[in-house]
């Protein structure tokens, strides 16, 4: 993912309204390995019932707000977009309002996504030997190509479907 600055991701908030936009509380940037995510997701720490996802779109960044879970509702559960079901990996269900006239009336969309969104890090773990039948580098790096593809995928789908006022 190319790395974006506070203004692009603000920008790029498709179901947010002017005001959700500025009580925004993002991560700190700097510090984020872009050229290891597929996807930027995080939770506000001010506002606990709020979360965000941005990913690229057409070579541009589209961004969403979540609504995050309460706490007693994570689980064990497989997540839709990086399909990682490791240790301790908790999911979640994170709804989103859509965006346009369909969100002001309500409509909503919701997936399961790995509670801390740790996607990115997951589809980059070294894949087993039965994930990838042979014990060879080679096959474990297209098992990994593989997974972060559809992860990119699946993250894009979610975002455009959120996007989409038909």
């Amino acid at each position: 993912m190319n790395p974006l600055t506070e203004q692009q991701i603000r920008a790029s908030l498709v179901n947010a309204t002017r005001s959700e936009r500025q009580r925004m509380i993002l991560p700190d940037l700097a510090a984020i390995r872009w050229d290891r995510l597929d996807y930027l997701g995080w939770r506000d720490r001010k506002q606990p019932l709020a979360a965000y996802a941005v990913t690229e779109l057409d070579g541009e960044p589209v961004g969403i707000i979540l609504r995050a879970p309460e706490t007693s509702s994570r689980r064990a559960a497989m997540c839709a977009w990086c399909e990682d079901v490791g240790d301790g990996n908790d999911t979640s269900l994170y709804v989103a309002r859509r965006a346009g006239a369909p969100g002001r009336k309500g409509n909503t969309i919701g997936t399961l996504i790995c509670t801390d969104f740790r996607c990115s890090r997951n589809v980059r773990r070294r894949p087993t030997l039965a994930e990838s039948g042979v014990d060879d580098d080679a096959a474990r790096a297209t098992v990994v190509d593989r997974r972060i593809e559809s992860l990119r995928e699946r993250s894009r789908r979610f975002l455009e479907e959120v996007r989409s006022t038909a």
